[in-house]
């Protein structure tokens, strides 16, 4: 069967599909409309037909496995590949498994059995036990990933995989190999707006990404036609330069295996990346959750069940003569029962133990213990912070020749909108520090991607304000790859971002974002408040097996009073170890970042009224060292907790929370908050005042509490 001509309408409304003969350079070599099993590209032998189909029945036969066991009890949700099989096998089977790279999604079991994953490995995702290689039972099934393989392990979300395999690409690339990157989904998740900004970066650099788009023309209930304007993913993936379009009847393996072969090699040969969009049938509801009769005429579903790419690979392996029915039987009786062994074997595995619940949400603590902190007091001229993190920056740069950097506009001449990246172009090269497109979620998605291929990326996100639109890779992808991956893969980025307010910043440059990337496990965040701890804690960011979210409070970028004599290359601040920047007996103040300042000054003039306040900097927000915070609360027995961010919900109110919990028995008075009022940030100076902490709040607090 020929490809799909580019303006076949399928599944609009009033329209039939046809099965017409596609003009140009995607037709089968032998450029005839009957087919030539053997060897289309020279390539496809009858054994390797056979293979196919054995991997193809293969993959039909677990899914209905998987649902079995579903109805039995034994597991607790499934979602099937069965009517994608064709495309799925034919694509794995032009891929070099263990060298080439591949974020499959949920649907993509032919695909994972056409790459190496075993039906035993299929078997113990689905009966979550504990040697499930892709998870060890903390996902639910069809969340495929194999380090051996080169497979992430992949997440629910729809469309994250798209920037994260062109972050992949980007690694590949620099590494100077000729790997290819695949990446599929169906056709609902191209609505995201992370498969443009991925087709628009992949296109722009000539990555080597196989985007396959498999068509099966519903997201859930929703109809292809009601999804995507033009009712095709084809039509709307013109345009972009370097990028080449397949379309192709994804029911059939042949057809399927060319148009895959073409985009693969096309990869390889560092010309670009393709766009293959694959007509294939859901031959089951979406889920074990969906009733797909509720919403599809009975009708086509018929007509999609004619289509099955088992009988039309049957259809051409019997009239080819490749096999007889004798044959098939034989293969479908020997895989069954494969089938059945492999599921057997599964249940007889232990499940996870319940002590292990909380493990791997970070590396373990043992992977950071040849580090050597603070071993040199920090004894250079004195610096302003911007300029300790750039010579952080320079200096691991030097140190790492995995490091990259990139995000909007940190190239030289600007060097960022801070400058805390100058001179980095121009030392290391556009191939180790560029820009990157205008998109958040493309920084942190990308990086991802590299990360997980290898790479340190340590990125910018220009303002704090900005972030949201990563939050699903931040929080979804980057901070519980580890988890989520039972300590496969790691996604060690860091993110460095500009925060806080009292610059006349407004609504959108003042904004304190601590509080919300604190509810994220598996993320650590430093939030420093001096030169000093700017370069430790940076240097000891880039260096770990963990994603940090490395938050620079811009206000202090210049101050003198936030300088500090610059430590030198080897200097490395602890994560989890709190500084008491002033000690105290009265009072104790609990606090970070800009807030360090008012402390220090308050507790100056409270020392002229006979008060000694204690000023305790976290310097990290997660880990947070509560010893050093409980002592100091112990000691002083009165605490007032000092944050820039709002007060609902903000981290001021954990602090508390944590001190109410585990120091009562030890307070004199109650817990005290500053923090910012709970309304944005105003732009005019009188209003942002108004809102932001003040010095003489805190006076006034720290009066109170004295008095108390």
């Amino acid at each position: 069967m020929p490809p799909l001509k580019p303006e076949d309408t399928r599944h609009q409304p009033g329209k039939e599909v046809k099965q017409t003969d596609k003009a140009g350079k995607n037709n089968h070599s032998n450029g005839k409309e009957t087919l030539t099993v053997e060897s289309p590209h020279g390539v496809l032998t009858h054994e390797r037909l056979v293979d196919s189909y054995r991997l193809m029945y293969l993959a039909r036969k677990l899914d209905e496995k998987e649902l079995a066991l579903l109805k039995q009890g034994k597991a607790f949700f499934h979602i099937g590949g069965s009517g994608h099989e064709a495309i799925q096998v034919a694509c794995a089977m032009n891929l070099k498994a263990g060298y080439d790279w591949a974020y499959p999604y949920y649907r993509g079991l032919g695909f994972a059995i056409g790459i190496g994953f075993t039906p035993e490995e299929i078997m113990l995702a689905q009966l979550h036990r504990v040697e499930d290689v892709m998870t060890g039972g903390r996902q639910m099934p069809g969340h495929y990933g194999k380090p051996a393989l080169n497979v992430p392990t992949q997440s629910s979300p729809t469309g994250t995989q798209y920037l994260q395999a062109v972050g992949t690409a980007i690694g590949c690339v620099r590494d100077g190999k000729d790997q290819v990157v695949y990446v599929s989904s169906g056709e609902g998740a191209t609505s995201e707006g992370e498969f443009t900004e991925a087709l628009n970066w992949a296109s722009r650099e000539k990555l080597p990404v196989v985007f396959c788009i498999e068509d099966n023309h519903y997201a859930i209930s929703v109809p292809e036609w009601q999804q995507t304007a033009g009712g095709s993913v084809y039509e709307i993936v013109q345009g972009y330069k370097n990028l080449a379009r397949f379309k192709v009847d994804g029911t059939d393996f042949v057809a399927s295996y060319a148009v895959a072969k073409e985009a693969v090699e096309r990869a390889r040969r560092g010309e670009g990346p393709s766009v293959i969009v694959a007509d294939v049938v859901r031959l089951l509801s979406h889920s074990s959750s969906d009733d797909d009769r509720k919403y599809r005429p009975k009708d086509e579903i018929e007509k999609d069940h004619a289509r099955d790419p088992l009988r039309v690979m049957e259809s051409v392996l019997l009239s080819e003569k490749i096999l007889t029915s004798a044959d098939i039987e034989s293969i479908q009786k020997e895989v069954k029962k494969n089938v059945d062994d492999a599921a057997d074997w599964a249940e007889s595995r232990p499940l996870p133990d319940v002590s292990s619940v909380t493990e791997n949400v970070y590396a373990p603590a043992g992977k950071y213990s040849g580090f050597a902190f603070e071993k040199n007091a920090p004894a250079g001229k004195p610096i302003v912070m911007v300029d300790s993190i750039n010579h952080a920056l320079h200096e691991e740069m030097q140190n790492n020749p995995k490091m990259l950097i990139w995000g909007e506009d940190v190239e030289d001449g600007k060097g960022g909108v801070f400058t805390a990246t100058k001179g980095l172009s121009t030392k290391f090269g556009r191939e180790r520090v560029f820009n990157s497109q205008l998109a958040e979620a493309s920084i942190i998605g990308t990086a991802f991607g590299a990360a997980v291929r290898g790479f340190k990326p340590v990125v910018e996100i220009q303002f704090g304000d900005y972030i949201f639109p990563a939050m699903m890779q931040l929080r979804n992808e980057v901070a519980m790859m580890r988890y989520r991956s039972n300590s496969s893969w790691s996604s060690a980025i860091v993110v460095r971002v500009p925060v806080g307010g009292y610059i006349h910043g407004g609504h959108y440059h003042s904004q304190s974002i601590e509080s919300i990337f604190a509810h994220c496990p598996g993320l650590y965040i430093a939030y420093p408040s001096n030169s000093a701890d700017a370069k430790g804690l940076l240097k000891t960011a880039i260096r770990m097996d963990d994603p940090v979210l490395f938050l620079e409070h811009k206000g202090l970028y210049r101050q003198s009073y936030a300088m500090a004599p610059e430590p030198d290359a080897d200097y490395l601040v602890p994560f989890g170890k709190a500084s008491v920047r002033r000690e105290g007996k009265d009072i104790s103040v609990i606090t970070y970042g800009a807030m360090v300042y008012f402390a220090l000054n308050a507790a100056k003039k409270m020392a002229e009224r006979g008060v000694e306040v204690e000023i305790v900097d976290l310097r990290t927000i997660v880990p947070l060292d509560k010893t050093t915070v409980l002592e100091s609360v112990r000691k002083t027995n009165k605490v007032l907790v000092l944050s820039e961010d709002t007060r609902t919900s903000g981290f001021a109110a954990e602090l508390s929370s944590i001190i109410a919990e585990e120091a009562f028995e030890h307070l004199d008075a109650p817990i005290r908050r500053v923090t910012a009022k709970d309304s944005p940030v105003p732009y005019s100076p009188p209003l942002e005042q108004a809102v932001l902490p003040s010095e003489a709040q805190l006076i006034k607090i720290l009066e109170e509490l004295a008095g108390y």
